[in-house]
């Protein structure tokens, strides 16, 4: 039966499924500069949301397209799936995507049957491109050499890089840009007749702005280059600052980040190149950056797999205060958390079970404005029993028994979320200096402002749910409680109507389920009354119902208020909302 097979005939349908999704990808991907030139912020957003989402519909209409065109005793026959896998490797051999197609083919295979089917012979648990791959090559860029004259280099930069809005002070720009340059570099490298800038050929738009991406390098060094360009409307664009701070530029990749728009026609190279000036992230990192999330979903799954069979890594339980909805396990030497939903939730909580879903699956499709840790949802994950330390999955299993199961010496999690691990930022401020103390107090208090000015309302903004990433930048992560800004009413406490009001232990005015009251939040946030003192200092303002209102209604008059990855002397949300 095997040689009668159609496993050509299905491998090319999984083929033109992804060659359907590819193309949608890039009209939506391709739109990015109209939207930046005109203006069309909201439309920006709505792009990012529909092309996240564009994946699963696709796979999603391919799964169909097979059941209805072949029958299902041989469709699903995972026997001779091994043939399909086979049919295909030959089908991407010469593509210059081939890598994302092998991803493509995975979730489509899942599509179909259950995951307790997984394995290499029928899928691409590990991909076959590296050794088969031919057609690597440079990556497409445009180099610059300035020769002592960088004024000169960075206007045919603003030139070869033109729109169809004008800058909007050209010469202003220049000047800034080249003073930037000049005071983030040594002298004599900007004097080293050998000095090239050299840039990718396309911008990378996300939000508000486009950037220029590339590296500034002599024969002996090189640095980072990010250059982001804003459109100011009514105004024309403007050349924004110069980045050559690798700490800096990663940021602006960041996990916490919406995903690029940019157009490349061979992954792999730009992912390549980017990798050149950034060698601290990972390539799943990098994938997922430019909006090839699921590919960097497999990367991330490979590394894992690899990290586990190369090492002695047990799992443990993730230092920190035991949350009351999700439970969190990590690898000591593996920057990752896993997160589960427990079986039963603390008292204080109101949510479900299926509200917690759809809370951390709407994170994946709203701009999370650097405050947020991206999250990959996995389902059936199966690891030896021996990669868990004793204490870790006793917990595991008595927090979770729907959802963790041991299987012979295997640990089946049947659902979970990944994260980038970060310190708590209480445990954080346990062990920080005043100084330390000082700087992730007024990021917190921003952070919380910038996820505001995005529409998101924490809900739970105790410290706990916050981390400190590597670079020292304070991120949101525990999601169960987030609501959209505009669905919260925020409230003045009412003067209490009698003396004996202020002495009850029962509040004297009534309550609905979506009243906030700011004043109530320095006794909930802070213990440390120096803490509290000085997060008053710094961001008062949140305690203030009118100041979510102010945001509020910006958000609602349909402004899509600015929120920079990168530092622009403290002016973000002031220039905002202005």
């Amino acid at each position: 039966m095997a040689q009668h097979w159609p496993a050509e005939g299905i491998a090319r349908l999984i083929l033109e499924g992804f060659d359907d999704y590819r193309e949608h990808f890039r009209q939506i991907t391709d739109g990015a500069r109209e939207r930046f030139e005109q203006a069309e912020w909201q439309a920006t957003q709505q792009a990012a949301a529909e092309r996240i989402a564009l994946y699963e519909v696709k796979v999603g209409e391919t799964s169909a397209r097979l059941r209805a065109t072949y029958a299902t005793d041989e469709l699903l026959d995972v026997q001779l799936w091994p043939l399909v896998k086979s049919a295909y490797i030959d089908l991407i051999d010469l593509r210059l995507d081939d890598e994302l197609s092998e991803t493509w083919y995975n979730s489509v295979f899942c599509s179909l049957f259950s995951h307790d089917l997984i394995s290499d012979g029928c899928m691409f648990i590990h991909t076959t491109r590296p050794s088969l791959r031919s057609h690597e090559r440079p990556p497409q860029t445009r180099s610059y050499r300035p020769g002592g004259r960088l004024g000169a280099a960075l206007s045919a930069i603003l030139d070869d890089y033109r729109f169809d809005v004008a800058y909007d002070d050209r010469a202003g720009d220049l000047e800034r840009l080249e003073a930037q340059l000049r005071e983030s570099l040594p002298d004599w490298v900007c004097k080293d007749p050998e000095l090239c800038i050299e840039l990718f050929a396309a911008p990378l738009f996300r939000n508000k702005g486009a950037y220029l991406v590339g590296r500034i390098y002599t024969r002996d060094e090189q640095w980072p280059l990010v250059m982001p360009l804003l459109h100011r409307e009514g105004r024309g664009i403007q050349a924004d600052a110069m980045i050559t701070d690798e700490a800096e530029v990663s940021i602006i990749f960041s996990f916490t980040r919406s995903y690029f728009m940019v157009d490349v026609a061979v992954p792999a190279e730009f992912v390549g190149f980017l990798k050149s000036i950034l060698p601290g992230k990972h390539i799943a990192e990098l994938y997922t950056s430019i909006g090839f999330y699921k590919h960097g979903k497999s990367e991330f799954y490979r590394a894992l797999i690899n990290h586990l069979a190369s090492t002695d890594d047990r799992f443990i339980m993730a230092p920190g205060v035991r949350g009351m909805v999700m439970s969190v396990f990590t690898l000591p030497g593996f920057n990752t958390v896993f997160k589960i939903i427990k079986d039963r939730f603390a008292h204080a909580k109101t949510v479900d079970r299926n509200t917690v879903i759809e809370k951390y699956r709407l994170v994946k499709n709203v701009d999370r404005v650097g405050r947020m840790a991206d999250t990959q949802e996995f389902a059936d994950f199966r690891f030896p029993k021996s990669k868990f330390e004793p204490e870790c999955l006793a917990e595991l299993l008595e927090v979770a028994p729907s959802t963790v199961a041991i299987e012979g010496d295997v640990v089946l999690i049947r659902h979970c979320w990944t994260e980038r691990r970060m310190t708590p930022l209480n445990i954080y401020l346990e062990s920080a200096s005043e100084a330390q103390v000082h700087e992730a107090l007024y990021d917190y208090g921003l952070a919380i402002k910038q996820l505001a000015a995005a529409n998101i309302f924490p809900g739970d903004m105790l410290l706990k749910n916050f981390g400190v990433t590597r670079h020292g930048r304070v991120v949101f992560y525990d999601y169960d409680e987030i609501s959209y800004l505009t669905e919260v009413n925020f409230r003045v406490i009412p003067p209490p109507r009698y003396e004996e009001d202020e002495m009850s232990a029962e509040p004297w005015y009534s309550v609905a389920p979506n009243d906030v009251f700011p004043e109530e939040f320095p006794r909930f946030l802070f213990a440390d009354m120096g803490q509290r003192r000085l997060f008053n200092q710094l961001h008062g303002d949140l305690y203030d119902a009118a100041y979510w209102k102010t945001l509020q209604a910006a958000i609602r008059s349909g402004k899509v208020i600015d929120v920079f990855p990168y530092r622009r002397q403290e002016r973000e949300l002031t220039e905002a909302i202005q």
